[in-house]
């Protein structure tokens, strides 16, 4: 499993990193939605701003949390719709791995 992104913050500011994971564990909880769903925008969000590594690992907790293949590609397409075939690209290079 790789190091995850903001490791560096252990030490650099500890703080900021506790402040980040609240707020991680408090957005994707379920809620008025569910946690696959706000798992499968999270990885949408990534794909359109280009985030393949995002996009593998957010696309990976939305399966274990339940979300199917199926439900991966019909959030990619609502993508594909609003912002274009780049975050298609983005996705395909993530799920690649994830999808196997």
């Amino acid at each position: 499993m790789p190091e995850h992104p903001l490791k560096i913050y252990d030490d650099l500011d500890p703080k900021l990193l506790a402040r980040i994971n609240d707020n991680q564990k408090q957005a994707l909880a379920d809620g008025a939605l569910p946690r696959k769903i706000k798992l499968l925008i999270a990885m949408v969000l990534d794909a359109v701003h280009g985030a393949s590594d995002g996009v593998k690992a957010l696309a990976g907790q939305a399966i274990e949390a339940g979300a199917t293949k199926e439900e991966i590609a019909e959030a990619l397409q609502v993508a594909h719709y609003i912002c274009g075939v780049g975050c298609i690209y983005t996705a395909a290079r993530a799920l690649k791995e994830v999808l196997k």
